[in-house]
């Protein structure tokens, strides 16, 4: 169907390498999407274009590190320079650090919401002229379950990504104007190398984790391929502003 055809399009997703970015990364590319790869470890990003390209993908690595301004526009610049255009924005990068808020330092603190807060916003003012000159185009922010929950480990995580959510909705409504939605996605608890660690951080968790979900089953990365196409496709033109929560049902049961 047109409404999920992506093809000619061109995507920037930032984390793009592992996880949820690459999940949606291999959504997109299924999808006829042109994919640009950004992120800081050359070696893990080559072997995801890699991979791309093997299904027959069009595909290219960008570095990046969301944390610098200047970085943010280079690497959309290079994507732009690269495919001829850009259509889509994913700012999947993220990162965490857990520990009890009274324990948290200044570096604590400013790298996590520098990393998933703050260079979210880089990407999207970088992507907007882009955008624009596309005749308008989406942008996808992952937030997180902890933008709804708190918890004891994760204060700045939690705090930058309810952040993202209401980033997303400003965005959303300066935007409109210039055929631009903003959405963002809320992953549940995903299987992935971040969430790994959590497990071994934070006692009980897998079984806390299994116990609430309807799903009865961790996230995979893949389960983002599908809402990924939608909301970068022309079937959400009409959705702006909001959020969905990619998660097995673990928000919707007390």
């Amino acid at each position: 169907m047109t409404l999920f055809d992506l093809t000619g399009k061109v995507a920037l997703v930032t984390g793009g390498n592992g996880g949820i970015g690459f999940g949606m990364a291999k959504g997109l590319a299924a999808a006829g999407a042109a994919i640009a790869i950004a992120a800081r470890n050359r070696k893990k990003s080559d072997a995801a274009v890699a991979a791309l390209l093997a299904s027959g993908a069009k595909a290219e690595y960008v570095e990046l590190d969301v944390r610098k301004e200047a970085s943010c526009h280079a690497a959309v610049r290079a994507t732009v320079e690269r495919f001829g255009r850009l259509d889509i924005l994913v700012n999947n990068s993220g990162t965490t650090v857990r520990k009890q808020p009274e324990k948290l330092t200044a570096e604590d603190w400013h790298l996590v919401l520098e990393t998933n807060l703050t260079g979210a916003l880089f990407c999207c003012q970088a992507a907007y002229t882009h955008l624009v000159r596309s005749g308008g185009g989406k942008i996808i922010n992952i937030g997180s379950m902890m933008s709804m929950f708190g918890a004891a480990y994760a204060a700045p995580y939690a705090a930058s990504k309810g952040g993202i959510v209401q980033l997303s909705k400003s965005l959303a409504i300066a935007w409109a104007k210039d055929n631009i939605q903003v959405n963002a996605i809320l992953p549940g608890w995903i299987n992935t190398d971040l969430t790994k660690s959590a497990r071994e951080q934070v006692p009980g968790l897998n079984e806390r984790v299994l116990a609430r979900t309807p799903a009865q089953r961790w996230g995979d990365p893949s389960d983002f391929a599908g809402v990924a196409v939608f909301l970068a496709g022309p079937g959400s033109d009409f959705i702006t502003g909001t959020t969905i929560v990619v998660d097995g049902g673990y928000s919707a049961q007390a």
